[in-house]
């Protein structure tokens, strides 16, 4: 029998972020994966923002950043009659050769299909003790006591099989999720399931011949199809979204290509694959030691690339919770606020994510819109001026969808008037439960580098008395680390003199001066139950 702190049930994306974190946190985990590892459909991915951050956290965004997109693509998106028809609208990007960061964060999105993006994560794992990833392994069944998970699996490789005895266990077994559905846990709908088919094929010389009307990302707008064709890897390989013939049977994936693509160009099919839409999220987040993060949670719909990302913040938030409580400094309700703070996120992002796909699926498509004529010509552009006014390009720069969102639970203090929550209207805020605002303290080092395994107090105050704060904090095991900050800038960024930021980078409290009972501060924050927090508001 095998023992483990923590096992992880799936590899995907999200499942190998959690085993990173779990990792990064010191905490023993066993993630167990049902193939051997090899992503054989290369998923478009876009690692978001708020993902490049974490993957700054653990050392791999430069790895992500190197996986194989080229520095000087095209990273436009336009709106085209077909590949080489008419254009009816563009959004402008500037490849990330010659991108410049945002003032709001150290690190910029980064193109990054899964066939790329898992060998990083595997790799960097495989630095750590042999067997934190076990491919060709199955699992058959598992038991919940009192004591902790029990799982039986199978090596599909020998067919042999083992028992493994976890404290902890996680599904990130996506949204067909085995796990969830054993431990009765049902998935709300929230929007009308779809179906699409996914036509992966090269065409290594399209890019060459639309030079520099290329794009990264096509949305094609004709009677025929009207869904995107997206460049993979920036080379040969391209990814066209369909949806299927009236009837469901699958189109024809060589008529729907040269439906797509009007110019002369040779091709070749990949693959031609049928999936299902959906738009759920689990009623719980939680069964008793059992966990569900990534598309096991939460599926939404790819319009604006919101879904992995959602999965690897859920696995942040469960990461350091988890490690917290395993190494006895969490509290007996710190593993609740994992659902009470990721749930509403991925109810948001779900309806963000939605709107972006009825955008598109709510366009009326003329059948003249492809014509040369006087006619094509005035509703192509009368549906151009509709593209800016109804702002299709929040769906490619939506900073406040990544960053904007806010946690609310008991191990979070709130203070005052809450910010906008229009993801629209987003600026970083030191706001309680946001996510603490970077700035660069020196060349190439963020406030966001500051924070990662233990809860560190920013202090802004010429001269802070936080003997008391860090006894405290020491006498219950909680980590912590006085981080005294003498910028004005930042400061003033920074809102208050204090601000108490999570492990996850997240606020969890901010004053001008210290709590007179920072007992309950502390056990507050740490995910203690308590009876009344009412003293948080005297302070020294």
């Amino acid at each position: 029998m095998a023992n483990t702190q923590v096992l992880i049930i799936g590899g995907g994306p999200v499942g190998l972020a959690m085993a990173v974190e779990l990792c990064y946190q010191g905490i023993d985990c066993i993630l167990l994966e049902q193939t051997d590892g090899e992503v054989a459909d290369p998923k478009v991915s876009t690692v978001g923002l708020r993902s490049m951050e974490y993957c700054r956290r653990w050392g791999i965004s430069q790895q992500i950043r190197d996986a194989g997109w080229p520095v000087d693509h095209t990273l436009d998106v336009a709106w085209v009659t077909s590949v080489g028809g008419h254009e009816i609208y563009r959004v402008p990007n500037p490849s990330y050769r010659d991108r410049t960061l945002p003032d709001y964060t150290p690190e910029m999105e980064q193109v990054c299909p899964q066939n790329w993006f898992a060998p990083v994560f595997q790799n960097f794992l495989g630095e750590y003790p042999e067997g934190v990833i076990r491919f060709l392994s199955r699992l058959d069944s598992f038991e919940q006591t009192n004591e902790g998970i029990t799982a039986q699996i199978t090596n599909l490789e020998n067919n042999t099989t083992e028992t493994i005895q976890a404290q902890y266990m996680i599904a990130s077994d996506g949204a067909r999720s085995a796990v969830r559905k054993a431990c009765g846990v049902e998935a709300q709908t929230f929007h009308q399931t779809q179906t699409f088919q996914s036509v992966v094929f090269k065409a290594p010389e399209l890019g060459t011949q639309m030079g520099k009307n290329h794009a990264m990302v096509y949305f094609l707008v004709n009677p025929i199809i009207q869904e995107p064709l997206r460049a993979v890897d920036g080379d040969s390989l391209y990814r066209l979204i369909l949806k299927p013939q009236e009837d469901g049977t699958v189109r024809d994936a060589i008529e729907a290509i040269r439906a797509a693509i009007s110019i002369d160009t040779p091709f070749e099919i990949v693959s031609n694959i049928p999936w299902r839409l959906t738009h759920r999220v689990a009623e719980h987040f939680r069964k008793g030691n059992i966990f569900f993060v990534g598309d096991c949670a939460h599926t939404l719909s790819p319009s604006g690339g919101f879904g992995m990302n959602t999965g690897i913040g859920d696995a942040v938030d469960l990461g350091w919770k988890l490690a917290a409580t395993i190494k006895g400094w969490g509290g007996d309700s710190l593993l609740d606020t994992y659902e009470t703070e990721r749930r509403p996120i991925a109810v948001r992002n779900l309806e963000e994510a939605n709107a972006n796909l009825q955008r598109t699926q709510k366009r009326a498509i003329p059948e003249a819109i492809t014509s040369d004529s006087p006619q094509g010509e005035a509703i192509r552009r009368e549906m151009a001026t509709g593209m800016e006014r109804s702002g299709v390009k929040r769906e490619f720069d939506a900073p406040g969808v990544h960053f904007g969102f806010r946690y609310e639970s008991s191990a979070i203090i709130p203070d005052g008037t809450t910010p906008n929550d229009d993801p629209f209207e987003w600026k970083q805020s030191s706001y309680p439960g946001c996510r603490a605002p970077h700035a660069w303290l020196s060349p190439g080092q963020s406030t966001l580098d500051l924070f990662g395994r233990g809860f560190v107090l920013m202090c802004f105050d010429s001269t802070p008395k936080t003997e008391k704060f860090e006894q405290t904090c020491q006498e219950k095991g909680v980590p912590l680390t006085i981080q005294q900050v003498n910028n004005p800038e930042i400061a003033q960024l920074y809102e208050r003199k204090y601000v108490l930021v999570r492990p996850d980078g997240h606020v969890a409290w901010r004053d001008d001066a210290l709590p007179k009972d920072v007992d309950i501060l502390i056990d507050c924050i740490r995910g203690e139950k308590l009876l009344h927090k009412t003293s948080l508001l005297a302070t020294s």
